[in-house]
């Protein structure tokens, strides 16, 4: 009996072109990948970088059915300047009341207070966000 072979003999003919074209797909996903995650990289860090302002709600307290008294913390750069907007709502979770403190002293820590008015009782009072609106 003969035996019968599939395929040629190894190493004889060099490289098929299936395995080139293998070898040149593994590259070129390797490239796109590395590309990838240096888009990813440079987004999350131009992100962070643009954030002038960093703000947060210390404390709240509802002090009558028509207002609402925030104690708002911000963090930024001494000569930046910028807005932070407070939202209240009530039990339903409608908003009940919203302002936009302006944030301009001349440290790069402000702790402020402030009295949002609302429509009616306040159960909440949240920070929406914080932007910057440029140095002085």
């Amino acid at each position: 009996m003969a035996a019968v072979r599939e395929g040629l003999p190894e190493g004889r003919y060099g490289r098929s072109a299936d395995q080139r074209a293998d070898r040149k797909l593994k590259i070129i996903g390797a490239v796109l990948g590395v590309a990838l995650l240096g888009v990813v990289g440079w987004s999350g860090v131009s992100y962070i970088a643009g954030q002038d302002l960093s703000g947060r709600v210390i404390t709240w307290d509802a002090v009558s059915d028509h207002a609402v008294k925030v104690h708002l913390e911000v963090v930024k750069d001494t000569d930046d300047t910028g807005v932070c907007t407070l939202r209240s709502q009530a039990d339903d979770g409608s908003e009940v009341g919203r302002k936009d403190v302006t944030i301009d002293q001349r440290t790069d820590q402000v702790d402020t207070e402030v009295t949002v008015r609302t429509t009616k009782r306040a159960t909440n009072a949240v920070l929406v966000g914080c932007t910057a609106s440029g140095s002085r």
